[in-house]
């Protein structure tokens, strides 16, 4: 029996567009996920999934069936949000970096949380604390790990992970106590 997911990988590295599609429509939803956690909002999780696929079939052809397409795939998508938050960050002028955080409002109460919230949570994160969160949170890389990926040392980047940790439990804890003056 012929593998389908074979079919389309020989699709997609002859350039049909068909192909290209089915493993676009195969990984996008779960891609964009991943883009979320990592971006400031939605259009920038849109660039970077959209930028991550167009890596994906320029260097399909040195994907080995070793492992798992979908971590390949992701791994390829982590490392486009990555590059876009490097790129942020070398365009930024010293002046215009700072600490600042986009405030959350909520008005359900920590038992009405729900998926969405908690991703404007993150995502009110600066870019540095946003990355290692994820990177370290959900994706279980090390602070060494963290640091060669963004340039940073390892004391960088569990400061960061401190830091973004308690600027998440700060937000939650207004968001409860609106919740509670609300009642």
């Amino acid at each position: 029996m012929v593998d389908p997911v074979k079919n389309i990988l020989k699709g997609c590295l002859q350039n049909r567009k068909a192909d290209q599609y089915r493993l676009y429509a195969m990984f996008s939803k779960k891609m964009y996920g991943i883009c979320l956690r990592y971006a400031a909002s939605y259009d920038e999780a849109q660039d970077i999934l959209q930028e991550g696929f167009i890596k994906v079939f320029g260097r399909l052809s040195s994907y080995r069936e070793t492992g798992s397409l979908e971590a390949w795939i992701k791994r390829i998508i982590i490392n486009t949000a990555i590059e876009k938050y490097r790129e942020r960050v070398y365009h930024l002028a010293v002046d215009e970096v700072h600490d600042d955080i986009v405030q959350v409002y909520h008005n359900g109460g920590a038992e009405a949380l729900n998926t969405h919230d908690i991703l404007a949570f993150v995502q009110g994160l600066s870019d540095q604390y946003r990355l290692v969160f994820n990177l370290y949170a959900l994706e279980g890389l090390s602070h060494k790990e963290i640091g060669e990926a963004l340039g940073i040392s390892e004391s960088t980047s569990r400061s960061n992970l401190a830091r973004a940790r308690m600027m998440l439990k700060e937000k939650l804890r207004k968001d409860f106590e609106l919740t509670a003056r609300a009642i």
